[in-house]
């Protein structure tokens, strides 16, 4: 539906903005503007401003701005033009209808909700009536006061075929048929037979849209029936569509603003448990995986919503395929937490037996997206040979390949290869007697790393020989050395770098079968000063410096490396384009040119590495202004 500017600003015009954000939040006046603590983060001094006059909304914490109908779409979770229509009624004003059929099925979609609303006040009826008594003592066994009760607006469906057609006679059987409330189906002969009630002795449960309308029911069996499914819910139809909603966002979320959380659990008696708790923010799927719209959904109220599935299987696999679904959505500040429940127990099963503070306790300590894809990966079969090791890595980097933001996706890939790279080259047995050996008794740390023995220290000036000409290989070397710890992690990258300079190759296994992980800046028993090429000026790379961010070092040298392998696979393909210069002298040209490029990349990332370590050097070695200078030492040294 296509809105003019000229309608929206009139719209705009006649909503007072405090009046309508202080529904919800508390402003407080402050000179021409209103001034609150942001509803959209946690904060302890009012940083979220509204300003009538000018027509919007905006928080110098975490940037939130917007008019009325961003209000609605951000606090409310409202689409568009549901946001529109909700603010047009407050403010006496009719929505355009852009043409007459977009009318008639705005006129359609709204009778359809006259209907939906009749069926629940009918069904709320029928529980409060003696045909509803099986159905309230189902509430009484589950605990359910009666506040409760009558908020979710329970009711019970008789068991008779024809009882909501006697009971909503105002309205057309076309019309209950569309709304998905009676079924009419054809015998084999192609007769229409007579429509019958869908939902039969059922305790009965709305489905509301963004805005609290009725636009679905969901029902649950009270006796066990052969064949009959124990949930029901309405199939889609104008109003509902099941993949784009979840049940009870219209209250969950503006209890998750004020939270900071959003849980998601796998059914709708699930919700319903958890707000009888106190954890008003839950929201569920309608008896299927979570989909795409549904994570966006969910992402408008929470930027890190929480799945609360079963301990089971069936829930387990249920929490991935939730993930798979949100890799390709990522963006910064948007994920997903988990949360497992003990196997065997819902939300409603844990609190019950051990309280609403075990609840609270899983919910606080969640598990991320990569906890998840690392668990549930490397339990999905044995992993005793190399090939179910490389099978895991690949499985991982699969996941890694949907995610569509580019740092996203470096990033994950990272911390999953360096899981793996612990997982897959752990420490052998016997460096734990080698370290006893060489740093004297268990336990007990020898002030300085003890020499090899000469044979060793020659094996390994030999194989360094080749590294000595080149300043970020000898970097990474002696990068590696300081901090032993991270080898692991990067050994498929240096076995990738052995591969493609093979004289590296004796110095890579020599670090990779050698080297027992030690904490970070530990001295590293096995190697001597003498028996390998000197470290290039320790003030060019943070992981050569003593006292460098932990955090930077990390990623420094994580950097360094896959530049290191990244060249000679560089000059590999310049030289192989070279080659077909003659049989291909323009295809080639341009391909000698972009790698060229990207080879020039590469240097001047190593340039800026270097430049941005020596003014850090420069800036913690300058003498404070007013400073005496250090005798014997020259001003501009």
């Amino acid at each position: 539906m296509a809105l003019s500017p000229q309608w929206l600003d009139e719209l705009k015009t006649r909503t007072t903005l405090s009046a309508l954000i202080m529904r919800t939040t508390k402003l407080t006046r402050a000179g021409n503007e209103w001034k609150a603590c942001c509803p959209f983060h946690n904060e302890k001094t009012p940083s979220f401003y509204v300003n009538d006059a000018k027509g919007f909304y905006h928080c110098f914490g975490c940037q939130a701005h917007g008019s009325a109908i961003d209000w609605m779409m951000q606090q409310h979770g409202l689409e568009f033009m549901d946001a529109v229509k909700e603010l047009a009624a407050g403010a006496g004003m009719d929505v355009p209808a852009p043409d007459p059929r977009a009318a008639r099925r705005a006129e359609e979609r709204a009778s359809l909700h006259d209907v939906m609303q009749a069926a629940q006040e009918w069904l709320v009826a029928n529980l409060r009536q003696p045909v509803g008594a099986k159905a309230r003592d189902y509430l009484t066994s589950r605990g359910f006061p009666a506040a409760v009760i009558e908020e979710f607006g329970f009711g019970y469906a008789p068991d008779e075929r024809q009882a909501l057609k006697q009971a909503l006679g105002q309205f057309e059987e076309p019309m209950l048929v569309e709304a998905g409330l009676r079924i009419a189906v054809e015998d084999d002969a192609g007769n229409r037979r007579d429509p019958y009630d869908r939902f039969r002795d059922r305790l009965m449960l709305p489905i509301q849209d963004a805005r609290g309308r009725v636009i679905a029911f969901g029902g649950r069996i009270l006796e066990k029936r052969e064949g009959a499914p124990k949930y029901l819910n309405s199939p889609d139809t104008p109003l509902f569509d099941k993949s784009r909603t979840l049940y009870n966002l219209h209250r969950a979320a503006p209890a998750a603003r004020k939270s900071g959380r959003l849980i998601a659990v796998e059914g709708y008696m699930d919700v319903i448990a958890l707000a009888a708790a106190g954890f008003a923010e839950a929201v569920a799927p309608m008896g299927t995986a979570l989909t795409e719209p549904q994570i966006e959904l969910m992402w408008r109220a929470c930027e890190k919503p929480v799945l609360c599935f079963d301990g089971d299987a069936a829930g387990q696999r249920a929490a991935m395929k939730a993930v798979v679904r949100a890799l390709p959505l990522l963006r910064p500040g948007h994920s997903l937490q988990i949360v497992t429940l003990p196997e065997g127990l819902d939300p409603d099963d844990l609190i019950r037996q051990r309280g609403k503070k075990a609840m609270a306790q899983l919910l606080d300590a969640p598990r991320s997206i990569i906890d998840l894809i690392w668990s549930h990966e490397s339990s999905a079969g044995p992993l005793t040979s190399p090939e179910d090791k490389a099978g895991l890595k690949a499985r991982l980097l699969e996941h890694v390949e949907t995610i569509a933001d580019t740092d996203i996706r470096a990033l994950y890939r990272r911390e999953l290869l360096d899981r793996y790279g612990a997982f897959a080259f752990p420490p052998r047995e016997a460096r734990q007697n080698n370290r006893e050996r060489w740093q004297g008794r268990p336990g007990q740390r020898s002030a300085a790393p003890a020499r090899m023995e000469p044979h060793h220290a020659a094996a390994l000036r030999k194989a360094a020989e080749g590294a000595s000409r080149d300043v970020l290989t000898r970097a990474v070397l002696h990068g590696f050395l300081r901090h032993p710890e991270l080898i692991a992690p990067h050994a498929s990258s240096l076995f990738e770098l052995a591969s493609a300079l093979p004289h590296l190759a004796p110095l890579v296994d020599h670090l990779v079968d050698s080297t027992e992980p030690l904490e970070a800046g530990e001295n590293l028993p096995i190697f001597d000063a003498d028996s390998v090429p000197p470290p290039p000026d320790n003030t060019r790379f943070s992981f050569l410096c003593e006292g460098s961010d932990p955090v930077e070092v990390r990623e420094d040298l994580a950097e360094a490396v896959s530049l290191l392998v990244e060249r000679p696979a560089l000059e590999a393909a310049i030289k192989a384009a070279t080659a077909r210069f003659d049989a291909d002298p323009e295809g080639a040209f341009a391909e000698q040119q972009l790698l060229r490029k990207r080879k020039l990349e590469i240097d001047d990332r190593i340039g800026q590495m270097a430049r941005k370590r020596a003014a850090a050097y420069a800036e913690d070695t300058q003498t404070p202004e007013g400073a005496d200078t250090p005798e014997g030492a020259s001003e501009t040294e």
